[in-house]
């Protein structure tokens, strides 16, 4: 028994030493091709580490000047406000070029309606500006326009964006029967209101000036 352990322990040895043979050819053959690989996952992790850390620096960079343009704008600094957000739109990261292209819009209304009027609307057309920002340039540019423009080139506008799944639907809907009411339409005016009363997610406020509207209408010419 012994003998046969002995030798059992050498063939084991043999075994070994022949995979040891094996993986050091290996190596030799194949292992500068493994350091390499090693060596270019460290410079990718360390490379997006780094661009990580610069995208925040960068980030972080825009924050701050967003914000300060934001003072300047609730300062009554209006044309001091638009240089800066246009500096936010133009040079800052892409979630605040956005916000700071609607900001920009909207310190130019203070001193240049017509001028933010067509500020929105590039924005609205703006393929590269996500859906919901561009429906906000829409519906801003509505706000600016409600007091002038007439009903039709309202409705051009407005009714898009006043469909049952639209985001600010509400809104929209508002500004159609205010615009409406101005312009002595008070079958719109009945329309819009219809709406809006049967949209049970109408906010309270809304509801309660669009039935003021119709009610006003309802004295007056349809």
């Amino acid at each position: 028994m012994e003998a046969e352990a002995g030798v059992s322990d050498i063939f084991q040895e043999v075994d070994e030493e022949v995979r040891r043979e094996r993986l050091q050819k290996l190596w030799d053959q194949y292992g500068h091709y493994a350091i390499a690989a090693c060596v270019l996952i460290v410079i990718a992790v360390a490379g997006w580490r780094g661009y990580q850390w610069w995208e925040a620096k960068q980030a972080a960079e825009t924050s701050v000047k967003f914000d300060a343009a934001a003072q300047l704008a609730d300062s009554d600094k209006h044309v001091e406000a638009k240089k800066a957000f246009e500096e936010v739109a133009r040079d800052g990261t892409a979630g605040y070029r956005d916000l700071a292209r609607l900001r920009e819009a909207a310190a130019l209304a203070e001193t240049d309606p017509k001028g933010a009027v067509a500020v929105y609307d590039a924005l609205a057309a703006d393929s590269r500006f996500g859906q919901p920002l561009r429906d906000l340039a829409a519906i801003r540019a509505g706000l600016l326009l409600v007091d002038s423009a007439s009903y039709d080139e309202l409705k051009r506008r407005l009714e898009p964006l006043s469909g049952a799944s639209a985001p600010f639907r509400h809104t929209a809907r508002e500004l159609l029967a205010l615009g409406a009411w101005r312009n002595g339409n008070g079958a719109a005016v009945r329309q819009w209101a219809d709406m809006v009363g049967s949209d049970i997610e109408t906010p309270a406020d809304i509801r309660s000036r669009v039935d003021v509207l119709a009610t006003l209408a309802a004295g007056g010419k349809s």
